[in-house]
């Protein structure tokens, strides 16, 4: 028997933990801890724990799969590459479209990225960053110049106070809420904003029980207090920030009155004041965010409104502080850094910017140009397009994303992918996106290969091959190299490894530019900004100036605006969504981990005790929810956790996805969904 250890990142949530996969006989066995990494000192949270759980599934792909018939059959690999390359040539650019991932790594998702410029010459690439935080990124940018967390992940032990608003911290990034309870047995007061009491908000000072969508109304109502107690942080405002004029004569007015706010968002006035006091006086602030934040039509306006309230405070460019965005998946932040967006390149470079456009053709050098320098499609408008403007969008690439259970309205998302002439998914498992394809290829997961993920710090972090792939499954970026050789671009791909992808995207990246394997391979890695082989990294973003042109980070007047579909008489609940500890986002993982399903082998629909004794709903029984775009049979949870009015279903569970109900309403700027907010009616099943 031979037994290995081979350290490597978390393939779950944006924490970035390390620990080892232990191989035997050339299997991965198991987990074992890391002691050095410094983000996670040796602890994994339950996902980590059984990480090695789905890797040698039984479900892998393993063989190319061609559809013929309707019905799939094994196939070569020649086979399928030449059936691909013939297709693919057919379409025009702009029919084309392609999904890059947040869970394959940063030279992957590079790969992927030059591919839909380069081979398709495509604006139309996108990944789940528009479900997640396409807010953070487009409103941050705005505002600061730089679309990512500020601070580190190890400094908010030294908070004072910390602020969690629309994340369950202590479930879908556990490690970090290990920080948090660092700072309280510092002495930090921990505030928690969220509709429901989760794990989170049970280890909170103060906890405000508002009204999902309500974020800027109660934002501006806690500035409004910090501005007429003179609490405001006058040196930084006026050396460090523009706008603070506009942003006052806004958060001022009789509508921000914590009596007003009390009313809109359901927390008690002198909940309000305390949060208010607490958070101005610390010394030291963090907020801590997540999707509930960002998946609004009004997500850009709330992530402004969290950088407002740090620069009215002061709060920002030290330990302790910023505006902390928690990335949801593993490499949500690197699929953005690499340009898996339709309006920029790597490192946000603006694919409208005509240096930047000539800067990536030439070095790239396709014979007959790129992309052309023109913003295109986020997924959540091709599928608008898919089923509005039929015959624009006809070709589709997806790589590792499952929109059939992540995107909202799954009828709409389902008919708009039916509407395709041609689907090609690549991923290591048949999921419910990938059974519509016309051909599937088996890709390999994250013990099977050598590369890098973004944490939601910015930390830079290495994967490492600890097997073999199963079967005739192929790396990613690999695959994508054998469709562009096959479609004439060999020279243009001719990479022999995962360490040659990141030296040349690091050569077109200022961020990553001071990076490269030998600097990353040790247990504290590198956050970027890096721009140079000398450069230590920044953990923390903004403490001299921001990256606007000026060097100054911009106030922006907000106002509150109702989200897209309010409860009514025909639909009276407040619907929002979420994960749970035990699960993944699309479950497509974590489903086929023994321990983590067992844990929690289906989905729930939380309701407040009264409202559930107005229904006549009884606890554990299975019930109706339905919205004006679908329905769900699932099991009533009734618990007084959640706020009265207000229900909650996590999206992991295809049997009763939440998405089915969700509404594909969009931020005007950010093109995110609104999953946060729905109107729904629940109703006992008859008979049951």
């Amino acid at each position: 028997m031979e037994l290995s250890y081979v350290q490597t990142t978390c393939p779950y949530c944006g924490t970035g933990c390390s620990f080892n996969l232990v191989v035997k006989d050339g299997k991965v066995v198991g987990t074992a801890p890391y002691q050095r990494s410094p983000v996670n000192e040796g602890k994994v949270c339950p996902k980590g724990l059984y990480s090695h759980e789905f890797i040698n599934s039984p479900d892998r792909l393993t063989t190319p799969l061609i559809k013929k018939d309707g019905k799939f059959v094994e196939a070569t690999w020649d086979e399928a590459l030449k059936l691909i390359a013939e297709k693919f040539k057919t379409f025009k650019p702009d029919e084309c479209a392609v999904l890059s991932s947040a869970r394959v790594s940063n030279e992957d998702n590079y790969a992927m990225m030059k591919f839909a410029r380069g081979v398709f010459k495509t604006r139309h690439i996108d990944h789940c960053a528009r479900l997640c935080h396409a807010s953070t990124v487009a409103g941050l940018a705005n505002i600061f110049g730089s679309g990512a967390m500020t601070n580190s992940i190890l400094d908010i032990a030294q908070s004072k106070c910390v602020f969690v608003i629309g994340s369950n911290t202590f479930e879908n990034h556990p490690l970090i809420g290990r920080k948090i309870m660092t700072a309280k047995a510092n002495g930090a007061k921990v505030i928690y904003v969220d509709p429901r009491k989760t794990p989170t908000g049970k280890q909170a000072d103060l906890f405000l029980q508002f009204y999902s969508g309500t974020d800027v109304c109660l934002l501006n109502g806690l500035m409004q207090e910090i501005i007429k107690n003179g609490w405001e942080n006058k040196e930084f405002i006026e050396k460090r920030c523009n706008g603070y004029e506009d942003l006052k004569s806004e958060v001022m007015k009789p509508d921000y009155s914590l009596e007003n706010v009390s009313t809109v968002t359901g927390v008690p006035v002198e909940d309000l004041k305390t949060a208010a006091e607490w958070y101005a006086k610390s010394g030291a602030t963090a907020i801590l965010y997540s999707m509930g934040i960002t998946q609004h039509t009004t997500g850009v306006d709330n992530v402004k409104s969290c950088g407002n309230l740090q620069m009215l405070t002061g709060n920002l460019g030290r330990p302790g502080t910023g505006v902390n965005a928690l990335r949801g998946q593993n490499n949500v932040q690197g699929a953005c850094d690499m340009g898996a967006l339709p309006v920029v390149y790597t490192a946000y470079q603006k694919v409208i910017d005509p240096a930047a456009h000539k800067k990536f053709e030439d070095a790239w050098g396709f014979p007959d140009g790129i992309a052309e320098g023109k913003n295109g499609y986020e997924v959540t408008v091709m599928m608008d397009v898919l089923t509005d403007k039929p015959g624009e969008l006809k070709c589709m690439y997806i790589m590792g994303e499952n929109p059939m259970i992540s995107d909202p309205d799954l009828t709409h998302v389902e008919h708009a992918l039916k509407s395709l002439d041609f689907l090609v998914c690549q991923d290591i498992f048949m999921n419910e996106t990938s059974v519509l394809a016309d051909v599937v290829l088996p890709a390999t997961c994250f013990a099977e290969k050598d590369g890098t993920q973004t944490s939601t710090e910015r930390r830079v972090q290495m994967w490492r091959k600890a097997q073999d792939p199963p079967g005739e499954a192929r790396l990613d970026w690999q695959i994508i190299a054998d469709i562009a050789k096959a479609m004439g671009y060999e020279k243009q791909f001719a990479w022999k490894s995962a360490e040659e992808i990141f030296t040349e995207m690091a050569s077109l990246t200022p961020s990553y530019a001071g990076m490269n394997y030998e600097r990353l391979n040790k247990p504290e890695a590198l956050h970027w900004p890096c721009p140079t082989k000398e450069h230590p990294g920044t953990p923390i973003l903004h403490g001299e100036k921001f990256g606007m042109p000026d060097g100054k980070g911009l106030m922006t007047a907000i106002s509150f605006k109702y989200q897209t579909e309010r409860p009514d008489a025909e639909y009276p609940f407040l619907l929002t969504t979420g994960r749970c500890i035990w699960h993944w986002h699309t479950g497509t993982m974590t489903r086929r981990s023994e321990n983590l399903e067992r844990e929690e082998p289906t989905g729930w629909v939380e309701i407040n005790p009264e409202d559930a004794k107005a229904l006549g709903i009884r606890n554990g029984e299975m019930i109706k929810a339905i919205s004006r775009r679908g329905e769900i049979q699932i099991t009533a949870r009734v618990t007084d956790t959640i706020k009265k009015g207000v229900m909650f279903i996590p999206f992991h569970f295809v049997e009763c996805a939440a998405n089915m109900l969700t509404i594909n309403a969009l931020d005007p700027i950010a093109k995110i969904p609104e999953s946060k907010a729905c109107a729904v009616k629940v109703e006992k099943i008859q008979g049951a």
